[in-house]
């Protein structure tokens, strides 16, 4: 997995002005926590922020007073309406400790023919997995899978390491008819034709 290295600054001001300044200088406010230590606030800069955070889960190497800290994201707020960041939650991680996570899921493959829909019950995986080695993500195949097949969590191949974090009975995708409302809604037209008949 990707590691990013970041420069970061003890933040010392606080509340709304202080998070004005911070966004007019290109900044974002954070706060650093895990491993039974007191809350550390810093100040991240905005850009190298985002550009990490593009990559799901990712392991930031964090540089502050010359000392490296490594965490990952585990809660992030963006403003409503043009979406910058806002402020950004990091924890603690080390080498080899195992971390609950929810990796991002993608498919590939086609649908057996007749327009039957894939609905997606779980948009992202949760697993257990060493903190410097999480997963960007799991691929699952839908090749050919027909209306009323589902995936289960246990169906999923993860990599070694990962293990899931979620029941194993657990549906993430399933595939739904096309047809499956269209008798229905030929009975509510018809009904509402007789009724307009009457």
């Amino acid at each position: 997995m990707a590691e990013y290295k970041i420069s970061a600054e003890v933040r010392s001001e606080f509340g709304k002005g202080a998070a004005r300044r911070n966004r007019r200088d290109g900044k974002v406010p954070g706060v650093i926590y895990g491993h039974g230590a007191e809350p550390a606030h810093v100040v991240i800069p905005a850009h190298d922020l985002m550009m990490a955070l593009k990559t799901p889960n990712v392991l930031i190497n964090l540089q502050i007073d010359g000392k490296s800290q490594l965490v990952i994201p585990k809660a992030i707020q963006r403003e409503a309406i043009r979406g910058f960041l806002v402020h950004v939650d990091l924890l603690v991680v080390e080498k080899g400790e195992k971390v609950t996570v929810e990796i991002p899921i993608h498919t590939e493959g086609e649908l057996a023919p007749g327009g039957n829909l894939l609905e997606h019950v779980l948009n992202a995986l949760p697993v257990e997995t060493e903190a410097t080695h999480i997963p960007e993500s799991v691929t699952i195949s839908v090749e050919g899978l027909e209306a009323g097949a589902a995936v289960l969590a246990k169906d999923i191949s993860l990599p070694k390491g990962t293990s899931l974090a979620v029941e194993e009975d657990a549906v993430v995708l399933q595939v739904l008819s096309a047809q499956a409302e269209e008798p229905a809604a030929e009975g509510e037209e018809g009904a509402e034709g007789e009724t307009a008949e009457a």
